[in-house]
């Protein structure tokens, strides 16, 4: 697992440049999928099983982009100011590195402070690609960057840049190659642009018309010195989604999902995440709606480059799924 997962987060894809990382993705499962396609959206639509009129059609779905950062101009002296794509904090950019996806390495840096103690906002910031003038910048308006850092392995806990969502990706993956056979229809969907609004999984939901649809995404943990207050730590267990700030989970599903965990031994957790949301929220309006829910991995620091997440909470992940993928789904 933690070869692939070095792998994939040390990968490149922001949010609509999802099209290399597909590919790498498709060459590792494609031999262990029923049915292959890939959407407009950019998609990878993996199906495994055949829907009939007393099986569910199942939609588990984890987004292959990250965040990062576009260039908006390029000054007289080569510095180049940037917007972000997705989630980005002025928290975790100054001093960080980025690589644009034509190679060039940058540092991020601010106009003069006003004082030391206070976070200079996004517009007063700018990246040093050690260009000189705008001639011989390489980075031109519209150049897309993520972060650069390398994988860590810290034994039982990994960090690194995207593990929101490759950790994710590395779940759904593993879960279709242990999955031998499955009474129900699954689609393994590698979603596109969740970062930006869920739009990867707006149009594959729509497009498969899941009787139930799941996602795989991380969700932030409250086990931190004087974190936020909030029921999910590392090593606990995935955490089954109850609500966020974009859904609320069927009731139903996150029963059915509970009793599978205690049935297989697993440990969970249960998360009410305040802020953010995932393709569940998607998936759950696709239509004339859908019963969703989450499986969610947890996090420390998301959105930064140094994500972390704990390899017994992904091992145990993959367990829930392929528990609940390989039995008929009675939702009471």
């Amino acid at each position: 697992m933690k070869a692939l997962i070095k792998k994939l987060v040390e990968s490149v894809a922001p949010s609509g440049y999802e099209k290399d990382f597909r590919s790498f993705i498709l060459s590792e499962i494609e031999t262990f999928a029923d049915e292959v396609n890939v959407d407009a959206m950019g998609n990878l639509i993996v199906r495994k099983g055949k829907k009939t009129k007393d099986n569910a059609r199942i939609m588990l779905a984890a987004h292959m982009d990250e965040i990062g950062i576009m260039a908006t101009h390029v000054d007289e002296d080569g510095f180049v100011r940037f917007t972000n794509i997705g989630g980005v904090f002025p928290l975790y950019l100054l001093g960080g590195r980025v690589r644009f996806l034509n190679g060039t390495p940058g540092v991020i840096a601010s106009e003069k402070l006003e004082s030391r103690t206070k976070l200079p906002p996004m517009e007063k910031m700018f990246i040093d690609v050690g260009a000189t003038s705008k001639e011989n910048c390489p980075v031109k308006v519209g150049d897309i960057a993520v972060f650069d850092r390398p994988f860590v392995d810290l034994g039982q806990r990994m960090v690194s840049k995207a593990m929101d969502d490759r950790i994710g990706v590395a779940v759904l993956m593993e879960t279709l190659k242990q999955l031998k056979k499955t009474p129900n229809e699954v689609y393994f969907v590698f979603s596109s642009q969740e970062e930006v609004g869920t739009r990867g999984a707006t149009t594959s939901a729509y497009s498969i018309d899941p009787d139930i649809g799941i996602s795989v995404d991380v969700t932030l943990v409250g086990d931190t010195p004087k974190s936020a207050t909030m029921d999910v730590s590392l090593g606990k267990g995935p955490a089954i989604k109850v609500k966020d700030s974009g859904m609320i989970s069927d009731p139903r599903l996150v029963k059915f999902m509970v009793e599978t965990a205690k049935k297989n031994d697993i440990p969970y957790q249960l998360e009410v995440l305040t802020g953010g949301s995932t393709d569940a929220r998607a998936m759950q309006v696709s239509r004339a709606g859908v019963p969703a829910s989450c499986v969610s991995i947890p996090s420390r620091y998301v959105h930064s480059p140094s994500e972390m997440v704990d390899l017994d909470d992904v091992q145990n992940s993959i367990r829930l799924l392929l528990a609940i993928v390989s039995s008929p789904i009675t939702l009471e």
